[in-house]
């Protein structure tokens, strides 16, 4: 007889588990812990099977008969009740990972993660992609159904727009989310590999730089009369003597400053090599910063932001001096300075390479292959720099200009 629901209700456990029948397969399992589960027997290509229909009070008896009739309505068209719901799970599941995993989410999870490792203006710089050309068109689609077609039409409709260098920049950005995305398992694969050689290659583009030794004269000089502000002057002073790159100038901190041994201990996190840098003082570089530390020496900046407290100067305070003074974008750049020391270092005073190449923090390795570490060649590199600042001093006197090597024959 079927059952009912005072039967259902008043059901008490026994020592054992045991079963009320409620006919067509459907039965209540009434537990010795006090549980009642409702189950389905059931045979599907010669064998018995089970199919769990809920537990009792969340699932009465009227609908766990509901629920019968659905799974007998599915086996009577030839499909396994069990199989079908497990399908229908992993669905589910699926749908519910891809709304979870949009690529918006699993990007800014990368960048969340991986920006502390870059410097401030390149994590602005990639956010700042991602927000204009990317999360607009793909933001929302699941990251595991990303295909190349997508990442093209981005690349394509930035190519359009004349900035064929920002859209290969934003297929790295793309294929760098897509590699985490494969990493913690909510993508199959970087598909950006297959876009290699789908746009035009991008020009190499050098920076504008003096590095004629009458030019650097003149460019001295320019700069011991500007008439901006005294920080910024400070830093077009320091530009020629330290040559390290815009942003590790501009970014500079007192902490980072050692009086004591003469020298600028520039953190690894501030390096595009990821490696801590020391860059020994001249007396002339000293000298500098010993005339800016009464002004800005409370402060943690060498160069603060004139208008945004916390802050270090802008990254165009430097090139906007330059156009100021004359100088055009094809003349000289901020990031010029690395290549006139480079140049005349080499051309002129015969510096070894390997000792300026580690002091711009490039990647220099030794005859075994084995990297440089910060404190190589350290004393040769003092020297070095201590020549470098004389010959400049030199050059903006009007001292005789050695010509470069290779026009020597």
């Amino acid at each position: 007889m079927a059952l009912t629901d005072i039967q259902v209700k008043t059901a008490k456990p026994k020592e054992k588990d045991y079963k009320l029948t409620d006919g067509r397969g459907l039965y209540l399992v009434v537990a010795s812990t006090g549980g009642k589960r409702w189950r389905f027997k059931y045979r599907f290509e010669g064998k018995e099977k089970l199919l769990a229909l809920g537990i009792y009070p969340d699932v009465s008896l009227q609908m766990a008969r509901e629920e019968l009739q659905k799974a007998r309505t599915t086996l009577a068209n030839g499909y396994d009740p069990g199989a079908v719901r497990k399908a229908l799970k992993e669905v589910q599941a699926k749908q519910v990972a891809n709304a979870e995993n949009t690529f918006e989410v699993v990007a800014r999870e990368w960048h969340g993660k991986f920006s502390k490792q870059r410097s401030g203006s390149h994590a602005k710089n990639t956010i700042d992609r991602l927000n204009r050309y990317i999360f607009p068109w793909i933001g929302g689609k699941p990251i595991s159904e990303i295909k190349p077609v997508d990442v093209l039409a981005i690349m394509q409709r930035i190519e359009a727009l004349g900035h064929l260098e920002t859209a290969h920049r934003v297929r790295n950005i793309c294929g760098q989310v897509l590699r985490y995305a494969v990493a913690t398992g909510r993508a199959e694969r970087d598909c950006t590999v297959d876009l290699k050689g789908a746009l035009p290659p991008v020009k190499e583009k050098h920076f504008a730089a003096v590095v004629e030794p009458q030019g650097v004269a003149g460019l001295l000089r320019a700069i011991d009369d500007y008439k901006g502000t005294f920080p910024v002057k400070c830093a077009l002073r320091l530009a020629p003597l330290l040559f390290v790159r815009p942003g590790e100038l501009r970014q500079m901190e007192w902490v980072e400053v050692d009086f004591e041994n003469v020298q600028v201990n520039i953190p690894a996190e501030r390096m595009k090599m990821k490696q801590p840098h020391i860059v020994p003082l001249s007396r002339q570089a000293l000298a500098i910063l010993r005339e800016l530390q009464p002004l800005t020496g409370q402060g943690r900046y060498l160069f603060p932001h004139p208008y945004a407290a916390g802050r270090p100067m802008s990254n165009n305070a430097i090139t906007g001096a330059l156009r100021r003074m004359g100088f055009t974008s094809d003349e000289m750049t901020a990031h010029g300075f690395r290549a006139m020391a480079r140049t005349i270092l080499d051309e002129v005073l015969n510096v070894r390479p390997d000792f300026i190449e580690h002091q711009l923090a490039h990647a220099v390795r030794d005859p075994n292959g084995r990297a440089y570490n910060r404190t190589a060649h350290l004393a040769e590199r003092r020297r070095m720099m201590q020549q470098w600042a004389d010959y400049l001093d030199g050059l903006k006197a009007g001292a005789q200009v050695i010509p470069f090597k290779r026009a020597e024959g």
